[in-house]
């Protein structure tokens, strides 16, 4: 029997056991993944597997198990492989089952060939997902996710890759196009190379462990074999860093669909004959273009080196509701629901706690803190029709123009969520950056854009910086698709002869000077109490003395409140219904449905900021009080200035 670490460092052989007991029944693939869904329920087991997010490639042990926390960027073709094969040895007509179940190149022993016309052969079908890291993910993450006890086992199980061990040629492999008659069968290339393909042991044998590694610790920088350019990984984001990866997905990939959020557990393949596979692949191709319908460009977005783009072959795959490493990853669960009682039971001097933070940073300003707050827990919770319900756009207006303080402000949001990015809207920026994912038809993949963000990312749109100046087409795409994000929570992706829609649900917080270009739900003018002499140096001291435990629960209070349910009872309903009827008689010229609307999202928001999930007259009351205060302080601007901010 395998001992207990074998499941991490050797997860093949776990496989193969239970492959041995189980074939021909075909029930060996669920206790897989049963076996290893267990095992990660053990002691925590799920920290003890080393994570793409945080450790380099080049430290990791090929073929072990591994966890990538990642966004869906992009979706290829289903690909099929040899889930089942036979090999058979020529001298001794010995024959022996293998599984092709969580590799890329189909094993063969020594003095082996693979049997491709044996009534053993089972072809399955896998999806590839094309998965990067979360874009806009905060630094702060990595502190919890690593732990010293986790650097402690990397070391005891030898994962860091070494030359001596990391890929020795003890396999031997043998190419499909060997083994098969390819002018029969000419359409079976591309399968075999996107599935299991195999090569010669003596090109296995000439590849240079050495090199492999330096290859392998080149991260981007590498550049495609026969391609001039460096290979671009479709970041959406600019700057971004962090491995993408091929994730091969074997069962429910129906489940999952583009910027979907997932943390998937599996098997790590950086096997380098993949590398001198699809070189071959590519020569070929150029010699016999009909041999295979792939353009250059596609194979070599889908087949890009595996030391750059490492695979990963899924065990399990599961959606996240978020990616704040302080909370249980599920709040159905027991154990999750003490968790969340324990800390609702002292939300109220966290709250208060967090007010006094962001009215500080806000120089002052306690009204434009409390609708700071509501703004980061607001979510899309449902959609009717083509509206969705619970978005909150606010756009903080009065801030001073081209100021460091619209950068101190989004520094301190990246401190407490868990995903964002700063925009900055410049007439060069809107011009020149692409906003909008769109099909590459050449190379068959989605190109990514700086709106393909996941869900609950903070997208701080700074305005400040906006000058006189002309937009060109792209800049007027940019700008409407901006809109069209904060207005309707989607985003139009181009597929060249037609637009997909997208739906999104992104928190949207625009600083201008004066009343933004851009829609917003609430516009909330900042009126500061304080005038620092340094600003950097007062913005600087506010992060540096909140401590860190408070900073967390902060962090905590963000997340979990946005994942709340939250209703409202048919007598509350009624008595708002009146209300409302009342302030219209009151003041027939100002109040319309929109401020219903919104002044329904600022007590529901209100509401779970206080950590009640219905609503009480109290909070709407309190709620009516707030925005009879922001409305009074926009109308004082407007006749300060003898116009509408």
């Amino acid at each position: 029997m395998p001992c207990v670490a074998d499941w991490l460092n050797n997860p093949f052989s776990i496989v193969q056991g239970i492959f041995a007991q189980n074939v021909p029944n075909s029930d060996w693939e669920k206790k897989v993944t049963e076996y290893f869904k267990e095992k990660l329920k053990e002691n925590n087991a799920t920290n003890w597997v080393p994570s793409l997010n945080d450790v380099p490639v080049h430290y990791l042990k090929p073929n072990s198990l591994v966890k990538f926390r990642c966004m869906v960027q992009d979706m290829f073709d289903p690909e099929f492989y040899m889930g089942i094969y036979e090999t058979v040895d020529p001298t001794t007509n010995a024959r022996v089952l293998h599984f092709g179940k969580y590799r890329d190149v189909a094993e063969c022993g020594p003095q082996q060939e693979i049997d491709l016309n044996s009534s053993q052969t089972v072809t399955s079908e896998r999806q590839t997902f094309y998965c990067v890291p979360v874009p806009g993910e905060s630094a702060w993450l990595s502190l919890f996710v690593l732990n010293p006890q986790f650097y402690a086992y990397i070391s005891a199980s030898q994962a860091r890759v070494s030359p001596s061990t990391s890929y020795t040629p003890s396999r031997h492999k043998r190419s499909y196009e060997e083994d098969e008659d390819m002018d029969l069968h000419p359409s079976k290339q591309k399968e075999q190379h996107m599935g299991n393909s195999c090569s010669g042991g003596d090109i296995h044998g000439c590849v240079e462990p050495k090199r492999l590694e330096t290859e392998a610790s080149a991260g981007h920088h590498l550049i495609s074999p026969n391609c001039s350019p460096p290979l671009d990984l479709n970041f959406p984001l600019p700057g971004e860093k962090g491995p993408a990866c091929l994730v091969k997905v074997y069962e429910s990939w129906d489940s999952f669909k583009v910027n979907d959020v997932l943390e998937v557990y599996g098997i790590l393949s950086v096997d380098p004959v993949l590398s001198i596979v699809n070189n071959e692949e590519r020569d070929s191709s150029t010699l016999d273009p009909m041999e295979c319908m792939d353009t250059v460009e596609e194979q070599r977005v889908h087949s890009p080196p595996a030391s750059l783009v490492p695979r990963i072959h899924v065990i399990l795959a599961q959606k996240l509701q978020h990616i704040n490493p302080l909370l249980p990853a599920c709040l159905n669960e027991e154990e999750s629901k003490t968790f969340v009682s324990n800390f609702m039971s002292e939300l109220s001097p966290v709250r208060a706690e967090l007010l006094g933070f962001l009215t500080h940073a806000l120089l002052g300003d306690s009204l434009a803190a409390e609708y700071l707050i509501l703004h980061l827990i607001s979510t899309v919770y449902a959609r009717r029709d083509v509206l969705p319900l619970g978005k909150f756009t606010v756009n903080l207006s009065g801030c001073p123009r081209n100021s460091i303080f619209t950068e101190h402000i989004y520094r301190i949001i990246q401190q407490l969520v868990p995903a964002s990015y700063r925009l900055q809207m410049t007439i060069e920026n809107m011009n020149h950056s692409r906003f909008i994912p769109h099909k590459d038809y050449a190379a068959n993949r989605l190109v990514s854009g700086v709106l393909q963000l996941a869900s609950n990312t903070s997208l701080v749109v700074d305005e400040t910086q906006l000058e006189q100046g002309q937009l060109d087409t792209t800049g007027v795409h940019n700008v409407t698709a901006l809109g069209n994000l904060i207005t309707w929570q989607k985003v139009d992706y181009d597929f060249s002869y037609h637009q997909m829609e997208f739906p999104c649900n992104i928190n949207v917080l625009i600083t201008s000077e004066g009343r933004s270009l851009l829609p917003s739900d609430c516009q909330v003018h900042l009126q500061p109490q304080i005038i620092p002499p340094n600003m950097e140096e007062y913005m600087n001291s506010l992060l540096t003395a909140v401590l860190p435990s408070v900073l967390n629960k902060f962090r905590i209070y963000l997340s979990l409140l946005r994942l709340l349910d939250y209703s409202i009872s048919d007598e509350v309903t009624k008595a708002v219904e009146e209300d409302f009827v009342e302030m219209r008689k009151n003041d027939p010229e100002s109040i319309t449905a929109d401020d219903l609307h919104r002044t329904l999202l600022v007590a529901r928001f209100l509401s779970l900021s206080a950590g009640q999930t219905t609503l009480s007259r109290e909070r709407w009351l309190r709620a009516k009080q707030l925005e009879a205060l922001r409305k009074g302080r926009l109308q004082q601007q407007k006749c300060v200035n003898g116009n509408e901010l």
